[in-house]
C-alpha cells in the first residue's frame, strides 16, 4: 500500500512538473460594425463589414520550457469573417500566422514560417495612432507589407532598452534565389514614455527572366505618452517598383462624383508622413486622430491627405465598442481609398461603427 502511494505521488509531482513546463493557449478576436463607404467608383456602400478595427481570428499558441532559459514555441492564427462565417476569399487555413521556433532569455528568438513583418510592426504598433485598424488605419496611404511567408525572423533580447529584429523570406525559386525575396529588419528603443523605431523591408522585383531591381521602405516612427495625450510621428521613404501603393480601387471610374483613377498609376518615388495623437477620455474611452501625407515625386504628382478621428470606449478588458471616420484628398488622378484592418475599401471617405471582443 505504502509503495503504491509513493507510486501514485511521484507520478502527480510528474504531471505537475510537465503542465508547469509546457502551455497551449486557445485565444482569439470577434469584430464587427456597420460600414458606410462614400465616393466610390461604383458609387456609394452601406455593409455590414467583419475586422474593422481588428482583423477576426482564431489562434492557438503554445510554449515548452526546455530548461536553461530556453523555450520551444509555436502559433497558428485562423482568420474569418464575422458577417458570413467564413474565412476571408482565398486565405488559407491559417493564413494569418503560422510558425514554429526557440526562444532564449539571453540570445533571443528564432521563428520560421508564415509572420509579420519587422516594418509592420512598426507601422501598427509605434507609427499609428488607429494600431492599423478602424477608418483611419495609416495602411490607406502607407505600405503595408503586413506578413509573409517561407520567413526566418531572429528578434533580440532588450538591452537597456534597445532591441532589434531581422527577418529574411525566401523566394523560393528554381530559376534565382532573388525571385520573390524579401528582407526586412528593425531596430528601436522604449523607455519610460517613449517608444521609438526605425524599420526597414525589401522586396525583390526580379523574375525568371529579366532582373528588375527591388521596391525598398524606409520608416522611422515615434510615439510619446504625455499621460493627458499619446503623441505620434512618423515618416516613410518609398523607392523602386512596388514600394508604394496607389490605384488601389482600380482604374474604371464611372461615378461622375467619384474621384479619378485613370492615369496615376503607381509611384516609384514617394514619401509618406503621419502625426497624430490618442487622448483617454475618462476612465474608458480613448480618442484617437491623425493626418497623413502622400508626396508622390513621381511626374504625375499624384499627391494624397488623409483626415481621420475616431472613439474607441471599453465595456470591459476584453470587449469595447467604437466609432470612426476618415476622408482622403486625392490630387492628380491618385486613387487612394479608406478601408480599416480586413479590407481596403472602395470610396475616398467612410464611417464605421461597430464592436470588438478579445477573448
Amino acid at each position: 500500500m505504502k509503495k503504491t502511494l509513493i507510486t501514485l505521488a511521484v507520478l502527480a509531482a510528474a504531471t505537475g512538473v510537465a503542465q508547469a513546463q509546457s502551455s497551449v493557449v486557445i485565444y482569439g478576436t470577434v469584430d464587427a460594425g456597420f460600414v458606410s463607404e462614400r465616393g466610390g467608383v461604383n458609387g456609394n456602400v452601406n455593409k455590414l463589414d467583419s475586422g474593422i478595427a481588428s482583423a477576426s481570428r482564431l489562434g492557438f499558441k503554445g510554449t515548452e520550457d526546455l530548461g536553461s532559459g530556453l523555450s520551444a514555441l509555436f502559433l497558428l492564427e485562423s482568420g474569418f469573417n464575422v458577417d458570413s462565417g467564413a474565412q476571408g476569399t482565398g486565405e488559407a487555413l491559417f493564413g494569418r500566422q503560422a510558425y514554429v521556433g526557440l526562444s532564449s532569455k539571453t540570445t533571443g528568438t528564432l521563428t520560421l514560417g508564415r509572420q509579420y513583418t519587422p516594418w509592420y510592426n512598426t507601422l501598427s504598433k509605434v507609427a499609428d495612432p488607429f494600431a492599423a485598424g478602424y477608418a483611419g488605419s495609416a495602411k490607406n496611404l502607407f505600405p503595408a507589407n503586413t506578413r509573409t511567408s517561407n520567413t526566418v525572423l531572429y528578434t533580440s533580447p532588450s538591452y537597456n532598452g534597445f532591441d532589434g529584429d531581422v527577418a529574411y523570406t525566401f523566394g523560393e525559386n528554381a530559376a534565382s534565389n532573388r525571385i520573390g525575396r524579401k528582407i526586412g529588419a528593425s531596430v528601436g528603443y522604449s523607455n519610460g514614455p517613449l517608444n521609438a523605431r526605425l524599420a526597414y523591408n525589401n522586396t525583390s522585383n526580379d523574375t525568371a527572366t529579366k532582373e528588375t531591381g527591388s521596391g525598398r521602405n524606409w520608416l522611422a516612427a515615434a510615439n510619446y505618452d504625455f499621460a493627458v495625450a499619446k503623441a505620434y510621428v512618423a515618416y516613410g521613404v518609398n523607392k523602386g517598383d512596388n514600394s508604394a501603393i496607389r490605384n488601389n480601387a482600380g482604374p474604371n471610374n464611372t461615378n461622375t462624383n467619384a474621384f479619378s483613377y485613370n492615369s496615376a498609376n503607381f509611384s516609384t518615388d514617394s514619401t509618406t508622413a503621419l502625426i497624430g495623437a490618442t487622448v483617454p477620455v475618462g476612465p474608458a474611452g480613448t480618442v484617437m486622430a491623425s493626418f497623413i501625407h502622400v508626396n508622390d515625386k513621381n511626374a504625375a504628382n499624384a499627391d494624397a491627405n488623409q483626415f481621420a478621428l475616431g472613439y474607441s470606449y471599453a465595456l470591459s478588458k476584453r470587449t469595447s465598442t467604437y466609432a470612426s471616420y476618415a476622408k482622403i484628398s486625392n490630387k492628380n488622378s491618385a486613387g487612394y481609398t479608406v478601408g480599416n484592418n480586413s479590407n481596403v475599401g472602395t470610396g475616398d471617405k467612410a464611417f464605421n461603427v461597430g464592436v470588438r471582443h478579445s477573448f
